[in-house]
């Protein structure tokens, strides 16, 4: 695949804990950051389990919580592969409307997979357009398996987001069958929730992460998951006019109760054309799901006040 220069990044200024830039909006844009990390700092110091945030703004300001490399990325790497996969369509001239035949059999049925109880026949003639509509509005662990086996393998698809967001934030070396297999290896894929944000916020800015042919596609596809809207989407859903692209990820318990991950990444768009990039991860939480949805959706609702 041809490698991207990193001079293609977006530019982004920083804002951490304990420090301040203006970024592009000046000394009132860095001081209603300052007053927002603030109030994301208080929810985060009060979870039980760690909490790591990034936020992109329109005007090029970024502002972190706890952005380090160790969160496990579960089914937000559909994401990645999403784009990585479109990428590769487009630069060899195949189109992702092609037909596929998949054996029934060849597929997990103990597996999260709504694509599994939508095509009853014991071979699955399904196109590639397909599959990914079901990895990333549903989080199909079958149809990701598939295109990781049997269309671009995942070794591919880390290298070629690494072209697209910096190296030293991510990797991804597992599939879903293989966490599957063994929970342990959900650690294997993990990310810093900066170059989550990164890549989402990239998706959006313009047409060289995914190529031009299909970017849209899955701006589009991202618009319409279903799986998580009690996470970033909750304190937006009943908004007038914002419009909200996203892709969550789930873990696993561990044998004592622990809720290994909890994410959402999200892309917010305001009907004037304002908007920012957004993504939480909450690790290793002791607490239910619903407890840690709640959490995320109070950090996205301050955002949203914040904005």
């Amino acid at each position: 695949m041809t490698k991207l220069s990193l001079s293609i990044f977006l530019p982004v200024c920083f804002i951490a804990a304990g420090c301040a830039s203006s970024g592009n909006g000046g000394s009132d844009s860095a001081g209603g950051l300052a007053v927002l990390e603030s109030s994301l700092r208080k929810i985060a110091d009060n979870v039980p389990g760690e909490v790591g945030i990034a936020l992109i703004t329109d005007r090029g300001d970024t502002l972190l919580i706890d952005n380090e490399d160790k969160y496990p990325l579960m089914s937000v790497f559909k994401l990645h592969q999403a784009i990585a996969l479109c990428k590769e369509y487009g630069m060899t001239r195949q189109s992702i409307d092609s037909v596929i035949s998949v054996p029934r059999k060849n597929l997990n049925p103990d597996t999260w997979s709504p694509m599994l109880k939508d095509y009853p026949e014991d071979t699955i003639r399904i196109s590639i357009r397909d599959m990914l509509v079901y990895t990333l509005t549903k989080s199909d662990n079958n149809a990701s398996n598939y295109l990781f086996h049997n269309i671009q393998p995942v070794e591919e698809v880390d290298q070629y987001i690494a072209t697209v967001v910096p190296r030293d934030g991510f990797s991804i070396a597992v599939t879903e069958e293989q966490m599957y297999t063994d929970h342990s290896l959900l650690y294997e894929n993990h990310t810093s929730p900066l170059s989550a944000t990164l890549l989402m916020d990239r998706l959006y800015a313009d047409t060289v992460a995914a190529g031009a042919e299909y970017t849209d596609f899955i701006r589009e596809t991202l618009r319409m998951c279903i799986t998580g809207n009690d996470r970033i989407m909750a304190p937006l859903d009943s908004v007038p006019g914002i419009t909200v692209g996203h892709k969550t990820g789930s873990g696993f318990r561990t044998p004592d109760g622990v809720l290994t991950a909890h994410n959402d990444v999200g892309y917010v768009m305001f009907p004037d054309g304002r908007h920012y990039t957004l993504a939480i991860f909450i690790k290793d939480f002791r607490g239910s799901e619903s407890e840690a949805s709640g959490i995320m959706a109070e950090i996205s609702a301050a955002v949203y006040r914040g904005f």
